[in-house]
């Protein structure tokens, strides 16, 4: 996969029948074209590649109030 860079300062606004059109591309795509598009989108998100392990170090504990 080519390496694309997410431009976070941009943001859209669209009509109902812009928004129907969007999800009736994905809709006439395979399931695994879907997660592919899903799993690049949320990649670019947090700036890691498909090849990076999940760093197990952190974690988060908290206790809950009585």
């Amino acid at each position: 996969m080519e390496k694309y860079r997410m431009d976070r300062s941009i943001v859209s606004k669209s009509t109902f029948e812009e928004a129907d059109n969007h999800v009736t591309f994905y809709k006439d795509k395979s399931p695994i074209e879907r997660l592919n598009c899903a799993c690049f989108i949320i990649n670019s998100i947090f700036n890691v590649t498909s090849n990076s392990k999940v760093d197990r170090k952190v974690t988060f504990a908290r206790k809950h109030v009585k």
